[in-house]
């Protein structure tokens, strides 16, 4: 299918939003810098909580968040990936943690392919913030291959809380696609993907906005 200009898009938001009230919301993505100076244990407690908040009131994980920041070590990456067995089964008899074991234990083994990473890289910060945007999608399958629980739109959740800059496959972005034509059906594979994120590609180049911006603008323009 033909890309259509981002510009009607643009418009439809604004109509049904109003202008302001549009830009008020639209996200700001961190610079390449700001990603690359964030320290890695802040990353896996960010990977972690995403994990934790799927299916849950993101409220409720949150209120219960410095416990798990205590009983993971402020999540530092070695001393995490070093917890044992019968430490990761202890947390299970912790009441304030959300005691899911495939969670729980998820924390471990992400904690392990970030060190992974970070032997590959400077760190898993410096290999993040130098992933380009034009192959997002790449950065959200290779996440969903070498972490834990990091599949679906879990890992482009992550990368927004992040700071990364991303656009997400929500409901209401894909009905949008639907709706300019970009994609005939929600995107289900591979191929999808790419399909999507060169709609995406050609739309930075049009007018400049980051991907989150656009993401956000492409579901405020769909009419339900």
């Amino acid at each position: 299918m033909p890309i259509p200009p981002f510009a009607p898009i643009l418009d439809a938001a604004r109509t049904r939003h109003g202008a302001p009230a549009l830009e008020a919301r639209l996200p700001s993505p961190k610079t390449p810098a700001e990603l690359a100076a964030t320290p890695d244990d802040r990353y896996l407690s960010d990977m972690a909580r995403r994990v934790f908040r799927a299916g849950l009131k993101h409220s409720l994980v949150d209120a219960k968040w410095p416990a798990f920041e205590e009983v993971f070590q402020r999540f530092d990456l070695r001393r995490v990936r070093a917890m044992s067995d019968e430490a990761m089964e202890g947390l299970l008899g912790d009441a304030r943690l959300i005691r899911h074991w495939g969670k729980l234990k998820s924390v471990r083994d992400n904690a392990a392919a970030m060190l992974d990473i970070a032997g590959e890289a400077k760190s898993f910060a410096a290999w993040l913030a130098a992933w380009p945007g034009e192959d997002i999608v790449g950065l959200w399958e290779t996440l969903a291959k070498r972490f834990s629980q990091m599949g679906g739109n879990s890992g482009p959740s992550f990368l927004r809380m992040v700071g990364k800059d991303t656009f997400i496959l929500t409901p209401s972005v894909t009905g949008a696609l639907k709706q300019w034509r970009v994609v005939a059906a929600p995107p289900k594979n591979r191929a999808d993907r790419a399909a999507v994120q060169a709609a995406f590609n050609a739309w930075v180049k049009e007018n400049g906005r980051p991907l989150c911006q656009l993401s956000l603008i492409l579901a405020m323009s769909h009419e339900d």
